[in-house]
């Protein structure tokens, strides 16, 4: 039985169990089936609910969060929207440390929530005033802290291991050629790329990347190097997470910001489905695969967020104006 079909007693169990739906208007320049996973549909409007949830839900069976605690977490917007959703509803004090630099949406969603800010410089990884280390900092200081920790933290695997990749595999019936998706973490396609391989290891992962991240020079030649930079926020990397497994993942492909953004609108403008950049970056990725494997084959790839997060940036035209993106 769905949970459509009573009522929920705990608003907690809207996370996942997102549709999924053929992008019809992609089908025609590929001759593939492209399926995307309505992640903008959770309770805080991104894929990362399910993992604030499992890491949260992980510490408290493993005792390491009790009542009266404090969650903390350094993040580029979503995941912090689902701890502090989640710490509302099971009544913890939540801190986020956010760069300065991340949609103004965000930051207001989650004081909403009740969550306190620490907005943090920008600053490369490593250094002490990046937001991961300043919220380790926090953890560290407070007495009675929980540090989600989402870049190291396997619960992070765990949540799209159980919950993302089985859906997958439910909802198509196990009819599966490749999952195609962004990387932040790298959580979403390790933990759902391998419930697909294990039921199926000729399913293709493959990681679709935007520029000013490590892991397509990484996955292809061993360097963990970025170049150039993207708009994206939560896609691609400065340094590789904790998380992050190679043997994973088949491939990588490149997407630039056009490119993305140019999906993007095609998903908003013809599917009459309001997500944000990554879900362009993630689709502009699986119609690339598409092309390659040829015709005939369904692949699926994950609506990763909202636009409602990014009204102030890609669909502010001053913004884009200003970021040279004008006329995207």
């Amino acid at each position: 039985m769905s949970h459509h079909d009573r009522v929920i007693e705990n608003p907690l169990e809207l996370i996942g169990n997102t549709p999924l739906v053929h992008l019809r208007t992609f089908d025609e320049a590929t001759g593939c089936r492209i399926l995307g996973k309505c992640e903008f549909m959770n309770p805080g409007h991104s894929v990362k609910d399910r993992p604030a949830l499992y890491m949260i839900e992980e510490a408290e069976r493993a005792g390491r969060l009790k009542p009266g605690d404090l969650v903390v977490e350094g993040t580029a917007g979503n995941t912090g929207i689902g701890v502090a959703l989640v710490c509302a509803a099971k009544g913890y004090r939540c801190i986020l440390v956010i760069p300065e630099t991340m949609a103004r949406e965000k930051v207001d969603m989650v004081r909403a929530f009740g969550a306190e800010v620490v907005l943090a410089k920008k600053a490369p990884w490593g250094d002490p005033n990046h937001y991961h280390e300043i919220a380790k900092g926090i953890a560290a200081r407070e007495a009675r802290a929980f540090f989600c920790d989402q870049f190291n933290n396997p619960d992070n695997i765990k949540s799209h291991y159980e919950t993302t990749g089985r859906e997958l595999w439910d909802q198509t019936g196990g009819r599966i050629d490749a999952l195609v998706t962004g990387m932040g973490t790298s959580g979403t396609l390790i933990g759902a790329g391998r419930y697909l391989k294990e039921r199926n290891p000729g399913v293709r992962l493959v990681a679709a990347d935007p520029m000013g991240s490590v892991y397509f020079n990484y996955i292809t030649r061993g360097e963990p190097k970025a170049e150039g930079s993207s708009v994206l926020e939560g896609a691609g990397i400065g340094r590789l997470p904790g998380l992050f497994e190679l043997s994973g993942i088949d491939e990588v492909i490149r997407v630039s910001d056009t490119e993305a953004l140019a999906a993007m609108r095609q998903i908003i403008g013809a599917e009459g489905l309001f997500v944000g950049g990554t879900s362009g970056l993630s689709v502009a990725g699986a119609v690339k695969v598409a092309k390659q494997i040829g015709p005939g084959k369904t692949i699926v790839t994950i609506l990763c967020d909202s636009g409602r997060n990014y009204m102030s940036k890609i669909f502010n035209p001053e913004w884009m104006k200003a970021a040279g993106l004008e006329g995207q």
